[in-house]
């Protein structure tokens, strides 16, 4: 609803949840509670901060803005029973929620947690980067050797995001370090992904979202910003959103690289919903990798979903605003921006997320901005 019409209020409060006591601090957490209190507006209900309590809650009580995807028994356990209760994803087994799901295993009969699914990395092999997902320390070695012979190749850690927990290897030396830390497995709470390594990559993100009954989806590039150590880290994202799901975007005025990164979140979505039963998300985002590997070659590929409040969150929230706000509306412009540099200009339409010294970030601005696209 608009925000100058809002509908009757809603007995529901917003809290923002940490299962098991993983929250997010600084920067992060801060962002996570401006969502979370723009949420609450938007769905005319109350908003609660930081939902602390562990004991069973009924459902219809609170709407849920999880810091990572729920299993099964945490959304029972905090009444959730579908996505008008929560800000993000429900699976069956944690794994689901990982990159882990995104490329197959070694070996047919290799090591695999409880409840992994063949099928879908069967289904999204033409969709995403080449790759496997593994779980003991031998089938790493066969993974790395098998993608080594094109180039480098990536080792992700299934549980960081945005960016953390890689490592890059050219040689099968070079892993050795990082299977000696990791221990001996098999490691089915864990595993790694191995993947193609890409160069000179562009990051297209492709989601949708569902709030109060309402649904946008969005195509948008990832920017890189320095951090106070000079490295690229993510700076934000610009977004093209619409209303509808993710078959909306199709009647877009795409690039092409974005209409192929349309379909391949399409293809990767849709089958991920067949394969894993009981999994929904309210949030839904896909990031696209394109880019060339050493010989030249490119590729484009899923690299993972995020059924969870991203960095790109605060930008679609604003954009489902502004949908609701003018329904004439066929496309809105929503981006964020951080920033590490204090000179930087906020400009005077912007909505600020975080300003201030982050303990282990430094100092830290993050904002975000909405217009009417051209052509609506």
């Amino acid at each position: 609803m608009a925000e100058s019409s809002p509908r009757s209020r809603d007995a529901r409060r917003v809290l923002v949840y940490a299962p098991m006591g993983q929250a997010p601090g600084g920067h992060e957490l801060a962002s996570h509670l401006w969502v979370a209190e723009r949420l609450a507006g938007l769905l005319g209900m109350s908003y609660g901060g930081i939902g602390r309590d562990t004991e069973r809650r009924p459902h219809g009580e609170r709407y849920v803005v999880p810091y990572r995807t729920l299993n099964l028994r945490e959304a029972r356990r905090f009444g959730i029973a579908g996505p008008a209760d929560l800000f993000g994803g429900v699976v069956n087994e944690d794994f689901v929620g990982t990159k882990l799901i995104t490329h197959g295993l070694v070996h047919p009969e290799s090591a695999a947690p409880p409840g992994w699914s063949e099928h879908f990395a069967e289904r999204v092999a033409d969709v995403v980067l080449p790759g496997y997902s593994v779980f003991t320390p031998s089938d790493l070695r066969t993974a790395a050797a098998q993608l080594l012979r094109e180039g480098s190749v990536r080792i992700k850690s299934p549980w960081e995001a945005g960016g953390l927990g890689q490592h890059v290897v050219s040689t099968a030396e070079e892993l050795e370090p990082l299977i000696e830390a990791a221990g001996p497995g098999p490691w089915l709470d864990g595993g790694f992904v191995v993947e193609r390594n890409l160069q000179d990559v562009a990051t297209v993100s492709v989601g949708q979202m569902q709030l109060d009954g309402v649904h946008a989806s969005y195509v948008g590039r990832q920017r890189l910003t320095r951090n106070h150590d000079g490295l690229w880290v993510y700076g934000g994202t610009d977004l093209l959103c619409a209303p509808g799901s993710l078959e909306a975007l199709r009647s877009l005025p795409l690039s092409g690289d974005q209409r192929l990164a349309v379909e391949q979140a399409r293809c990767y979505h849709d089958q991920a919903q067949q394969c894993f039963p009981g999994t929904y998300a309210s949030r839904a985002n896909y990031d696209v990798a394109q880019g060339r590997d050493a010989g030249g070659h490119w590729y484009s590929g899923v690299l993972e979903q995020s059924w969870r409040i991203g960095g790109a969150s605060a930008a679609e929230v604003e954009a489902v605003a502004a949908l609701q706000a003018y329904p004439a509306r066929r496309t809105v412009w929503a981006a964020t921006r951080e920033s590490y540099d204090p000179r930087e200009p906020v400009p005077p339409d912007a909505k600020i997320v975080y300003y201030g010294e982050d303990a282990e970030a430094g100092f830290l601005i993050k904002y975000v901005r909405t217009k009417r696209s051209a052509g609506t």
